[in-house]
């Protein structure tokens, strides 16, 4: 096999992107940020500083890809979905019933 294909992911939220690519066998997760077209597209992105993750697994940016593989950009959390549940429950609201200040 010459190529694998996998996929990279970022999100903002007003704005996402999904890209397709193929890479050689080997690849790092680390050459796929770098080299990506996403920087880009999200050029005030300081995506050398962003945890990464695959499938929704935090990973080293050394993990090398395999054939199928969605690498993920993690922006920080603008609150910590505890502390969100927390000022919610505190104000007698849940999740899915309105917006947290």
């Amino acid at each position: 096999m010459s190529e694998i294909n996998v996929e990279i992911v970022f999100a903002l939220p007003e704005r996402q992107s999904l890209l397709s690519i193929a890479v050689e066998p080997g690849t790092t997760v680390a050459d796929i940020v770098s080299s990506s077209e996403l920087r880009q597209l999200f050029p005030d992105c300081g995506f050398d500083d962003l945890a990464v993750g695959i499938w929704g697994r935090e990973v080293g940016r050394d993990r090398v890809v395999r054939n199928g593989d969605r690498v993920e950009i993690y922006r920080p959390l603008a609150l910590d979905p505890k502390d969100a549940r927390r000022q919610l429950a505190l104000a007698g609201r849940t999740m899915g019933s309105a917006d947290i200040d």
